[in-house]
């Protein structure tokens, strides 16, 4: 694919014809299974992939494997110093990334940029290595491009993570192509009490590997986890992972379904803390409207399933919650929007609404890889029809998408 790139009088056209063809592929062989509820088990499949990439990141540097990922990055990546932006210590090539949950343990980071994201953030994991809830847990919502995950957070544990990292033969934090976060949350075994050492346990551990870290207090997957979301409760974890040695730029990921007074109360503490920034939001417990929805995995209604919910139907809450922490905090607080983005449209939205940065999961399940270059192309094309010079003066702007 990357001897059409060469071989074409116009690079425009034949980017635009390669792109195309990954967007075919990825609908002929992976649409039809997503498709439906039914059919291939979404776990599975997610896991086959991850299989599939982990082994390629360890590989990267050999020839065969390092033109098929250079050939990809070719075709999916969309360099635009426009779209560049120094937060909280990290140079990110683009705003656009992979959101946690979907690299649980780190084994394709060495390969991320090269499906076009600034940036990845990888987990949740935990200190001790933990095998999740039961399966199934997780579920398709194929007419609502929607998903239920009650995972639970299924991951290796810090240690084995730690050494998953380091098989790949990452640059050093900051010398990378892209990126790359490392969200913690605490062990299922761990009582609440004692969650701020064993948040710890795994933050100075992976520390070295991180160019940022991501406290997970708002998984719905977890026992008693979002009640550390408490602003005390909150407070005392954050000064606890502070006195890591070695700490890096330390953010948190709320939940959808906080109260407005609870939304504020993280913006304040994160502010006063100096904490890098907040991520906006995780999955949700409100079933949206779908209360009656049946899976027809387990013929039962959504509301009488646990879990949470992700893509399009939390679109909504995730645009408030973003909107109530930029005015509560202000324009100094780095905000990070993640839900229901599937489209340049949307992502536009979430930044112009005050996210410097947004990531992607569900949608990305979806739409498949052509998403991450179409938003880069379509937040380009808003700049230059908003008469822009950089993607940092469309954060908090609230400038409409202009077709």
């Amino acid at each position: 694919m990357a001897t059409d790139l060469n071989d074409s009088a116009d690079p425009g056209e034949a980017r635009a014809r390669t792109r195309t063809a990954t967007g075919a592929l990825y609908r002929q062989f992976v649409g039809p299974m997503l498709a439906s509820d039914e059919g291939a088990d979404a776990e599975q499949l997610s896991q086959l992939s991850l299989q599939a990439l982990g082994q390629a990141s360890l590989r990267r540097h050999w020839p065969l494997i390092r033109g098929a990922l250079d050939g990809l990055g070719a075709e999916l990546k969309r360099p635009d110093p426009r779209l560049e932006q120094s937060l909280f210590g990290c140079r990110f090539s683009n705003p656009v990334g992979l959101a946690a949950g979907f690299d649980k343990n780190g084994v394709a980071a060495g390969i991320w940029h090269q499906f076009g994201f600034g940036f990845a953030e990888l987990g949740t994991i935990t200190w001790h290595g933990q095998p999740g809830n039961p399966r199934p847990r997780l579920f398709r919502l194929a007419a609502e491009r929607a998903a239920l995950n009650r995972m639970g957070f299924n991951n290796v544990g810090a240690q084995a993570a730690r050494r998953l990292l380091e098989r790949q033969g990452l640059p050093a934090a900051g010398q990378r192509p892209t990126v790359l976060g490392i969200n913690i949350g605490k062990s299922k075994q761990t009582p609440l009490e004692l969650a701020p050492d064993d948040y710890a346990s795994s933050l100075e551990l992976l520390a070295p590997l991180a160019d940022y870290a991501v406290v997970n207090v708002s998984s719905p997957n977890t026992p008693g986890l979002r009640e550390l979301q408490e602003e005390g409760n909150l407070r005392r974890l954050v000064e606890r992972l502070r006195r890591t040695p070695g700490c890096p730029p330390l953010l948190v990921k709320v939940a959808p379904d906080l109260e407005d007074d609870a939304i504020d109360a993280i913006a304040r503490m994160a502010y006063q803390e100096g904490l890098a920034g907040v991520i906006a939001v995780n999955t949700s417990l409100d079933r949206l409207g779908l209360e009656q929805r049946r899976l027809t995995q387990t013929g039962r209604n959504l509301a009488d399933e646990a879990g949470g919910l992700s893509g399009v139907p939390i679109r909504r809450r995730a645009l408030e919650v973003l909107r109530r922490l930029r005015a509560t905090a202000g324009p100094a607080l780095p905000l990070i929007g993640v839900g229901g983005i599937d489209s340049a449209q949307v992502a536009w939205e979430r930044i112009a609404a005050g996210a410097c940065l947004i990531q992607l999961y569900t949608g990305w399940v979806y739409e498949g890889p052509e998403l991450v270059p179409l938003i880069l192309e379509g937040l380009g094309d808003q700049l230059s029809r908003h008469g822009l010079a950089g993607i940092g003066q469309a954060v908090g702007s609230n400038l409409p998408w202009l077709e």
